[in-house]
């Protein structure tokens, strides 16, 4: 890989517009964001409509600031779900955008056949209507939950080959997953990545630190990421919104610059 599309995740700065969002990528040099929060809401579809009004509005604005969105993130769960329509409101924002991917989570702890199979039959559902409907959009999963297990992450790529991964390296990593290992196992189906930095406290619990401060083994990551041709979104996800005890964006992001450019080359 010659170069990643550095990305962050709106999580970091829910408080701001997307307007005040493009010029905090801009002031870092950062030309794609992935949209969770806008305007101190996850509901995206409602703050993006008072913001812009149309999902054509939405596109010109990115278009005259230079901004990509590398995803809009949903609050869906794959596994649990007996249908996937409430990604409707988020389809045509997306299509006008040029929005590659709408994130879903995958939910669930212990996940069993059953449970596989409905998702695999949900997601043949969806690769339907994209077909009829002539998308550009897809659906790429999050391994937050279920599938930041190791051996049920495996398990559904072998059940769904065609599934699109958000590989959030951190928790499979925490969860005790080896990097390289794992890469090797789900290298065809990643289309993004969030990483983040923690470090473990006296009580054996993981806290979120600056980037480059803590135990992420971000080096490693990157030269895994090497021979991969494709231009990946690395993506910081800073989960401000959830541990506002945490320091703005813009320090993770300036502390990020060196941490996630190790690799560079």
């Amino acid at each position: 890989m010659s170069a990643f599309d550095y990305c962050f995740s709106t999580l970091g700065c829910s408080e701001l517009s997307l307007h005040e969002t493009a010029d905090l990528a801009q002031r870092h040099g950062i030309a794609h964001v992935e949209l969770r929060t806008l305007s101190g809401t996850v509901d995206l579809i409602p703050a993006l409509t008072v913001e812009f009004a149309t999902p054509s509005r939405f596109a010109a604005f990115l278009a005259e600031r230079g901004l990509k969105v590398a995803a809009l993130n949903t609050s869906i769960r794959l596994f649990g779900s007996t249908d996937l329509s409430a990604v409707e409101p988020f389809i045509d924002w997306a299509e006008a955008a040029d929005i590659s991917y709408l994130r879903i989570f995958d939910g669930g702890k212990q996940v069993g056949l059953d449970e596989m199979t409905l998702a695999a039959r949900l997601l043949d559902d969806w690769r339907a209507l994209r077909q009829s409907r002539g998308l550009n959009v897809d659906l790429m999963i999050e391994t937050h939950d279920a599938l930041a297990d190791f051996e049920q992450l495996l398990a559904f790529v072998a059940r769904v080959p065609a599934a699109r991964i958000l590989w959030d390296t951190h928790h499979t990593w925490a969860k005790g997953s080896d990097l390289k290992t794992l890469w090797q196992h789900i290298a065809q189906n990643v289309v993004h990545l969030h990483v983040k930095d923690s470090t473990t406290d006296s009580d054996g619990r993981r806290r979120y630190v600056l980037p480059g401060h803590g135990d992420f083994p971000m080096a490693d990551l990157l030269s895994i990421l090497q021979s991969d041709e494709r231009q990946i979104p690395l993506s910081l996800e800073w989960e401000r919104h959830w541990h506002p005890e945490l320091p703005p964006l813009d320090d993770a992001l300036k502390a990020a610059r060196g941490w996630w450019r190790q690799g560079a080359f």
